[in-house]
């Protein structure tokens, strides 16, 4: 399997990030900025399982291609309930920067711990043969003090990797793309459709 896929999202970090991991493989990914008129999904799902699928079919009846979309979020022990399939929606409007800061203020006056995790689905939808599979990725961290480096994005900056002493901001791609929530599941599913092992 080969060709031009489209990955359900019009953000530039997630497309360079399928990218980089399919590099090699004759697949590659355009995003939906490159598609006229493509649907804007609304993610009304409970579940990241849902919502990944929700805008996968939706994309790939509309252009006819072979399409890929994840639902992914933080977990913090500290603000039970508030994350997870709705970080996207928390603070709407706000710069990250500015999220960030607000998730630090909650965590640093809580008690419950600095504990958090990454999840992330991801839903490949091809409308041609009807095939659909699904494949996951968990990455667990903690809540950093503060805000450190420059790179990945989202809630990066403040997700500390105690094993590399270092936010995921701080990671250059080539460790990101292998240990990140996203890149777990998109290794999975890597495998499953170059060749066809679940």
């Amino acid at each position: 399997m080969g060709g031009e896929f489209i990955l359900a999202t019009r953000n530039a970090g997630k497309l360079r990030e399928f990218n980089h991991a399919f590099e090699g493989t004759g697949i590659s990914f355009v995003s939906l900025e490159a598609i006229p008129d493509a649907p804007d999904v609304e993610e009304t799902g409970d579940t990241y399982e849902k919502n990944a699928f929700l805008k996968a079919r939706a994309v790939a009846i509309h252009t006819g291609k072979p399409t890929l979309a994840d639902d992914s979020g933080i977990e913090i022990d500290a603000m039970p309930g508030e994350l997870g399939v709705k970080s996207a929606r928390f603070r709407p409007g706000f710069p990250y920067s500015e999220i960030n800061d607000i998730v630090l203020d909650r965590v640093n006056n809580s008690d419950v711990g600095r504990g958090a995790r990454y999840v992330a689905v991801i839903a490949f939808v091809d409308p041609v043969t009807g095939r659909e599979e699904k494949t996951s990725g968990i990455c667990e961290g903690l809540i950093h003090d503060r805000q450190a480096g420059e790179g990945g994005f989202g809630f990066d900056p403040i997700f500390f990797m105690t094993e590399y002493g270092k936010t995921m901001a701080e990671l250059g791609l080539d460790i990101k793309n292998r240990i990140s929530h996203r890149a777990i599941a998109i290794s999975r599913l890597k495998e499953i459709l170059l060749t066809g092992v679940k």
